[in-house]
């Protein structure tokens, strides 16, 4: 934990959580959640690519709340196979959000990560307080029921996940004509891989999806 960081622990679901804040060296001008990979293969809030998705956003801005999820750390609770974590991220949006109120919220998530912010921004968006935009990492598709998902949201892959196919993550974002970003040679840890995240998530979060013209015949 560095000088910008807090710890803090918040009452969920299944009793406290333990978590930690990022500050950007401004004035925020956003709030984003960052959700770690699965707690029963070793997930945590400290996993290298939630750190980098962490440091990706404060670069751009944000500060940034990560949680352990159930059973994890100093969490409470046992795993609840996404739906109960999903809950407790919910409770995470709240809290941000009554701290930093007016500021958009942004989500992103790395494997299990990725179904859970899934799931939460398909219930915030229909009650009516969609997010800014999501950045997801090594997409837990054909995994996890995965929610669609904006068509502006950044899926990134590693080309060689042997734990999540770059097969089942074009499946899944085919339907919804969502581009994947490959990351060549990237495995699912993106091991040596991970400046390659944070510069294209700082690089590509205030773009837009590029037009596609409409087919002539």
């Amino acid at each position: 934990m560095n000088r910008n960081s807090e710890k803090f622990t918040l009452a969920g679901h299944a009793g406290s959580m333990e978590g930690l804040l990022d500050f950007p060296a401004d004035t925020p001008r956003g709030i984003a959640l960052v959700a770690h990979p699965h707690p029963l293969y070793g997930g945590t809030m400290d996993n290298k690519v939630t750190q980098t998705l962490a440091r990706s956003f404060v670069a751009l801005g944000y500060v940034v709340a990560r949680i352990n999820f159930r059973g994890v750390g100093a969490s409470e609770g046992v795993h609840d196979h996404g739906a109960g974590e999903t809950d407790d991220m919910q409770l995470l949006y709240q809290h941000m959000v009554g701290l930093y109120p007016g500021l958009p919220v942004a989500l992103s998530g790395f494997s299990f990560g990725t179904f859970v912010q899934s799931k939460l921004q398909e219930r915030l968006a229909a009650a009516g307080t969609p997010v800014e935009r999501l950045a997801l990492i090594g997409s837990a598709a054909g995994k996890w029921a995965m929610a669609d998902i904006p068509a502006d949201s950044i899926l990134i892959h590693g080309e060689l996940d042997d734990t999540i196919p770059l097969s089942a993550v074009f499946d899944w974002a085919r339907p919804q004509d969502i581009p994947v970003i490959v990351i060549p040679g990237a495995d699912h840890f993106f091991h040596r891989k991970l400046n390659h995240i944070k510069n294209l998530v700082i690089a590509l979060w205030h773009g837009d999806k590029p037009a596609i013209a409409a087919d002539d015949h």
